[in-house]
């Protein structure tokens, strides 16, 4: 990946909608030459998906909550995954180091929803304990650095 590529990945994270002449204009290459190096960089797997960035609050998923998992074995395996890939409230699930063993990311509606997520987290074989952080405000989310800085 050179200097090229992450100008292209910095401006698809920008705006992902926009045409290949576009894109190509604002990196100087051609339509054709920055289609094929998305195509590439897909390929590679660098750029894993195309999404939309949707407003939580205005789809009913206003209330936002840091969940870490304390459990008595390790929970990177199927099991565990399958378990927290059924429950639509997570958003989001890493294996840690630390105090606690899965860090996740809920999001509800409201408070009341958030308690059953958090009862259905709890029921997770091997779950020991959770603790968890209610988000009040989010300043901003920032895209990956592509370039390296």
């Amino acid at each position: 990946m050179d200097d090229l590529d992450r100008t292209l990945l910095t401006e698809l994270q920008r705006d992902a909608t926009q045409a290949y002449a576009a894109l190509g204009q604002a990196v100087g290459l051609s339509a054709g030459a920055a289609h094929e190096r998305v195509r590439k960089l897909r390929d590679q797997g660098v750029i894993r998906r195309t999404t939309v960035d949707v407003d939580p609050a205005a789809v009913g998923r206003g209330v936002m909550a840091y969940v870490l998992i304390e459990a008595n074995a390790w929970m990177g395996d199927s099991p565990t995954k399958t378990a927290l890939e059924e429950l639509p409230e997570v958003v989001e699930a890493h294996v840690i180091a630390g105090p606690a063993s899965l860090l996740v990311k809920v999001r509800t509606s409201t408070t009341e929803e958030l308690q059953a997520a958090l009862r259905r987290l709890f029921s997770i074989d091997g779950v020991t304990g959770t603790q968890t952080i209610v988000v009040l405000e989010s300043f901003f989310e920032r895209p990956v650095d592509v370039t390296g800085s």
